[in-house]
């Protein structure tokens, strides 16, 4: 029996309306006792306007409208009570529920009992997150794939292909006696796995660019003094946010701002400059530069259009991906051929935009179609491909075949994990919906 939680749906601040919810087996009667109407005999949802009363006081006019389980987000039954949105009022709704019998919900609880009634899997549970916390229209959309199913769609066909090829595994080596069963080969577990294993690849590519579609990007201005840090961010974002002189050594500590590049978010760090400095302020914020440099997904090495290269950067970014632009373009002198070159102060730098949309290289189908796209789904997309590579590797060296069906239940245990199935080991199931194994 699930205890009836309450808490704030909606945010808590002043506002016209405020949303309450409640889910749980006795949320009716919890609700009734501090209702204006008994609705604890209903059978099917229902809004109603009533007062919710307090020692025979009123709170609060509300529209409360019921759900009778199993027809709500939670599986349970439950209630939304729509309230004036006073913040007073709320918590005075949601201390009288919890003297009647609700307790406050934990963070994600609807959303976790949704997922254990049944009524959504994991990766539609994570989409409400991704939905919440969305910044870009892409990124919403990308979200609303998952929390639709149409992601999960992605992973139940391999999910069907790998517990297929498991069963008939498992009916040869459980039931040798039956010799109209066709016998699995390795030729075939070579050929069925190499074609899974592609698809996943394909799957693992797409969702780490739906990653950055989502997720967003670290972006780090490294460079010199006084080569145009600052100008470049204050360009980037279309407003003067850092201090722009020509003082070397101005920008001590990190500033931030954020973009939209064709819907993928771009967290942008300025960084101070770096040279050798005896001044102990600047040399913490050229330790934090450095330490951004690590940090960041993508890095803007900055170099002055007319000075001598220092090739003292390189280190630190030959392991990074990494755009090299030339700024003052405007006053060079001379320009390299197939260089980067941009004038930050004069805010002509569409050339470095074009170029960052093509370092991350993200396809235009990517932007319409579900993915992937999470730390947790990738790393299971991955071992699903480690697993089934290893039974191609393992069936090309003659291996039994029984050994080689331990990689093949690693891979689907994974896809269950990915949909949040638990590792089901028994495929008895799997098995009796395909073969005609009693006759």
């Amino acid at each position: 029996m699930h205890e009836t939680i309450v808490a704030l749906a909606t945010p808590p601040l002043k506002s016209a309306l405020a949303v309450i919810r409640l889910s749980g087996d006795d949320c009716f009667k919890v609700v009734s006792k501090a209702f204006s109407q008994d609705i604890t005999d209903i059978s099917k949802r229902i809004a109603i306007l009533g007062n919710i009363v307090h020692n025979n006081e009123i709170v609060d006019e509300v529209v409360l409208i019921a759900y009778v389980a199993p027809k709500s987000f939670t599986g349970e039954n439950a209630v939304e009570i729509i309230s004036h949105g006073s913040m007073l009022i709320v918590d005075e709704i949601i201390e009288t529920l919890i003297e009647f019998g609700a307790r406050l919900a934990l963070n994600g609880e609807f959303s976790s009992r949704a997922f254990l009634n049944g009524k959504i899997d994991l990766i539609q549970a994570e989409a409400i997150n991704d939905l919440i916390n969305a910044r870009t229209r892409e990124a919403k959309k990308i979200s609303l794939y998952s929390l639709k199913g149409e992601t999960s769609n992605l992973v139940l066909p391999i999910k069907k292909r790998i517990a297929d090829l498991l069963s008939q595994i498992e009916v040869n080596i459980d039931y040798p006696e039956y010799e109209d069963i066709e016998e699995v080969s390795r030729s075939q577990v070579i050929e069925y796995c190499a074609e899974i294993s592609e698809n996943v690849a394909k799957l693992i590519d797409h969702g780490r660019q739906g990653q950055i579609i989502k997720e967003g990007l670290k972006v780090a201005i490294i460079g010199e003094p006084n080569v145009g840090k600052s100008s470049l961010l204050n360009a980037m974002l279309g407003q003067e946010k850092a201090i722009v002189t020509n003082i070397p050594g101005t920008t001590r500590d990190i500033v931030e701002g954020e973009i939209n590049l064709q819907g993928i978010t771009l967290h942008i760090l300025d960084t101070a400059g770096m040279r050798e400095a005896e001044n102990e302020i600047e040399n913490l914020g050229i330790a934090k530069a450095k330490n951004a440099i690590q940090e960041a997904d993508l890095v803007i090495l900055v170099l002055d259009a007319n000075k001598k290269e220092d090739d003292s950067f390189y280190p630190l970014i030959k392991d990074k991906k990494h755009i090299i632009v030339y700024n003052k373009s405007d006053i060079a002198l001379s320009k390299k051929e197939k260089a980067l070159y941009i004038s930050a102060i004069n805010k002509d730098i569409a050339p470095l935009l074009k170029e960052i949309t093509k370092v991350l290289a993200i396809e235009p189908e990517v932007y319409e179609q579900p993915s992937l796209n999470n730390a947790r789904q990738l790393g299971l997309l991955g071992l699903i491909r480690e697993s089934l590579l290893q039974a191609v590797e393992d069936a090309k060296n003659n291996q039994p075949i029984d050994l080689i069906s331990v990689n093949l239940l690693s891979a689907y245990n994974a896809t269950l994990e990915i949909l949040g199935e638990g590792n089901k080991n028994d495929l008895s199931e799997e098995i009796f919906s395909r073969f005609c194994v009693g006759k």
